[in-house]
């Protein structure tokens, strides 16, 4: 009897570590797309990501970047006041209404041939908001300014 027993109990344990591997594996696997690191330019300058790697480029937009392309597409420069980084907007949406000169946001997309090439871009809301994110890149760099937010 005692054998029987033991056997069970090894079995269910056996079956209870088997699910909880498959169901680790599982959200591993459905959160491989979900999860969008967010870096400054000063981060990717230190180290070049993988071309294939999609993350988020955050700073400041920086003053006389702006540079239309055709249609919806344009061109800009990110910076965090160390570093900058040009980046082309690829996407379909047209440029954000609140997207400016000297404001902060955040380009989605891949660092390619020492060019961002953003997909999704994120502008402020309103005229006092910046992304948590993007203060705290701002200062550590030395550019913020209490006014600013």
């Amino acid at each position: 009897m005692k054998s029987l027993k033991k056997r069970r109990r090894i079995q269910i344990i056996l079956v209870a570590s088997v699910a909880l591997l498959l169901s680790v594996g599982l959200i591993g696997y459905g959160f491989r797309d979900g999860i969008n690191l967010y870096r400054s330019p000063s981060q990717v300058a230190a180290q070049t990501p993988d071309p294939d790697e999609y993350f988020q480029l955050g700073g400041l937009v920086k003053e006389g970047s702006i540079v239309g392309r055709d249609g919806v597409q344009f061109d800009f420069v990110i910076t965090d006041g160390a570093q900058e980084i040009a980046v082309s907007y690829l996407g379909r949406d047209p440029r954000p209404d609140l997207f400016s000169e000297g404001q902060g946001t955040i380009a989605k997309g891949h660092f390619r041939n020492g060019r961002f090439e953003a997909v999704d871009l994120l502008a402020k809301h309103d005229e006092t908001y910046m992304p948590r994110e993007v203060v705290d890149t701002l200062k550590e760099s030395g550019l913020w300014q209490e006014e600013n937010g």
